[in-house]
């Protein structure tokens, strides 16, 4: 009966629980100082934006493979920040670090692997790569669990219990949420929507691009293009149906979380 009880209360929407997300703790301008094991397979040369250059401006149909490269979305690409630039923009076309093949999820019809020392998620069925993109994990001081998880319920419209959007009183949104872990002091921990900043800046909780919501709190970019977080939820949701709210998922894909932050 008490496992039952406990049970049930993992798949309540958590209104007591604190979930691990949570706005940037820290600002880095220079994301050339940022170590990922899979730089040393692009040459790259560090470029510092001036006042008017954009993703688009510097870098044409390729801005987006630059940006996941950099780990970066276009609402941190500000005057001042240095980020990598490839040589040969070819060289980052469709960028991943994740492997096409992973031979552990060759029986999975839906696996998600997390490298934390590449930022980077990558999406599997049956082993091979179908999604992939890049991520803001926790850090160091605020780790993201590692291990084999499995996603546990879903939540389209979440929004953080403890965090708020930096000097306001509006709760942090986790859109296209999919809840993977709650830990002992029942912290909730999701892949979600946020801002991703080119580091490692959450609480625990993995976040992924998702210019919706940035157009909506911080009225940028006027255009979202950059909607990884949407697409991964309907991916693992998909053919479930949704009701927009919280909703506990049986037998969710399994999640891999493995490495190290590079802060």
């Amino acid at each position: 009966m008490l496992r039952l009880l406990l049970f049930g209360l993992l798949l309540l929407p958590s209104l007591t629980a604190r979930d691990a997300a949570a706005e940037d703790p820290k600002k880095i301008l220079n994301l050339c100082t940022i170590d990922y094991p899979s730089d040393a397979t692009v040459a790259w040369e560090c470029h510092r934006l001036k006042p008017g250059e954009t993703a688009e401006t510097l870098f044409g149909d390729s801005w987006r493979d630059v940006l996941r490269f950099n780990r970066v979305d276009r609402r941190h690409l500000s005057p001042g920040v240095s980020l990598k630039v490839p040589k040969n923009l070819e060289d980052v076309a469709d960028f991943t670090p994740m492997p096409r093949f992973y031979p552990e999820a060759e029986n999975e019809a839906k696996f998600l692997l997390v490298d934390l020392s590449e930022q980077f998620l990558g999406a599997y069925e049956f082993g091979r790569l179908v999604h992939s993109f890049p991520i803001a994990s926790g850090d160091r001081e605020n780790p993201t669990p590692t291990g084999d998880f499995r996603i546990t319920a879903f939540d389209r419209r979440h929004a953080s219990t403890l965090y708020k959007i930096e000097k306001t009183d509006i709760p942090y949104p986790m859109h296209y949420a999919l809840r993977f872990f709650v830990n002992r002091r029942w912290v909730s921990f999701w892949l979600h929507g946020r801002d991703v900043p080119g580091f490692p800046a959450s609480h625990g909780c993995i976040g992924l691009y998702d210019e919706e919501m940035q157009k909506r709190y911080y009225h940028f970019p006027r255009e979202p293009l950059l909607q990884d977080a949407r697409i991964l939820y309907e991916w693992v949701v998909s053919p479930l149906p949704d009701s927009g709210g919280f909703t506990p998922l049986r037998e969710g894909p399994r999640l891999r979380i493995v490495g190290e932050p590079p802060l």
